[in-house]
């Protein structure tokens, strides 16, 4: 398969009932609380859904393994943990929605958003102490470690004005891939896997995450508005450097520096950087690094034997080429 060859092989749901059943009755009994205002926040982030990638991520890999203990509590601390960030997120990025609603610290207050992020947490704490692996608690408190590292690394980043691909990576790969990797990885330690079987799905898990982001990065500044559900160019307004505007950056320094030191850039300002991306090949290029990171994530699946839920991973990495078409 070539790199850039169109795929359709993202698997439906359908492969995991329990998503849509035992995953969402045990998410919802999970964030039940007395305390109204946590409540509210709860029921917003189960009724708004999304589309549950990080616990579709542990529940494939623990079929590919033939099905672990505790798979459920880990798919169900993977996205809490997920979820405690983003209403963490918004507040630092100022959001105005999340999924289609209204972010919560605009509804309820930065403290109370702040502290139901917390409470989130807690629950994840709860989720990998019913396990009972000391190493799965290890996992998840490296993963929470580079998530707030590459968080702050990015702020930092544009304060100082780093900008580099390795500083890029750095911060895609702790803001992103890490809690993906603990995913994955997460079923391998939890069935006791052998070692090459858990480095291929630690590794699965990274080139995954890093593709996912990478793709993200590229349709916020070349997709389009209508499928986003949002403005393009949402990065670049906020001063942040992705791989399209790091390569664009060495096209036309002086262009692309001006608009990326501004901040608060206009429709005219991401007008530009599209038509540049193209014109100079830029976009292409990102694309087919994208296509490299996919590539990475299916190979590191030959170390584990065929299955259908190996399939489906393949699928999922797959199927962040296809969403670039």
């Amino acid at each position: 398969m070539g790199i850039l060859e169109p795929v359709s092989v993202e698997p439906s749901l359908s492969s995991l009932p329990e998503l849509g059943t035992t995953f969402e009755r045990r998410l919802r009994s999970l964030l039940q609380s007395d305390v109204e205002f946590i409540q509210l926040i709860e029921d917003d982030l189960v009724t708004a859904g999304g589309k549950r990638i990080r616990p579709r991520l542990a529940l494939l890999a623990s079929r590919a393994l033939g099905g672990v203990p505790h798979e459920m509590e880990l798919a169900l601390a993977v996205e809490l943990l997920h979820s405690a960030t983003l209403l963490h997120d918004d507040l630092v990025d100022d959001a105005e929605t999340r999924r289609g609603r209204e972010a919560a610290f605009r509804k309820y207050g930065n403290a109370v958003s702040v502290l139901s992020g917390d409470y989130l947490l807690s629950r994840v704490l709860f989720l990998l102490a019913e396990t009972g692996r000391i190493e799965l608690v290890h996992l998840f408190a490296e993963a929470a470690r580079q998530l707030a590292e590459g968080e702050v690394l990015q702020f930092q980043a544009a304060a100082y004005q780093e900008y580099s691909e390795a500083q890029y990576l750095r911060i895609i790969e702790s803001k992103t891939a890490a809690l993906m990797r603990a995913a994955t990885e997460g079923a391998a330690l939890l069935a006791e896997a052998p070692e090459p079987m858990r480095a291929a799905l630690a590794d699965f898990g990274r080139e995954y995450g890093l593709a996912f982001q990478m793709r993200d990065d590229y349709l916020d500044l070349m997709g389009s508005a209508d499928l986003l559900g949002k403005p393009v160019g949402g990065d670049v307004r906020e001063g942040k450097v992705t791989l399209i505007t790091l390569w664009l950056l060495r096209e036309e320094p002086d262009g692309v520096g001006d608009v990326l030191l501004r901040r608060g850039a206009g429709e005219g300002d991401v007008d530009y950087l599209r038509e540049l991306a193209q014109r100079t090949g830029v976009a292409a290029r990102v694309v087919e690094a994208i296509g490299k990171r996919v590539q990475a994530a299916v190979k590191a699946l030959a170390a584990l034997p065929p299955s259908e839920a190996r399939t489906s991973l393949e699928g999922l990495a797959l199927a962040e080429l296809e969403r670039l078409q």
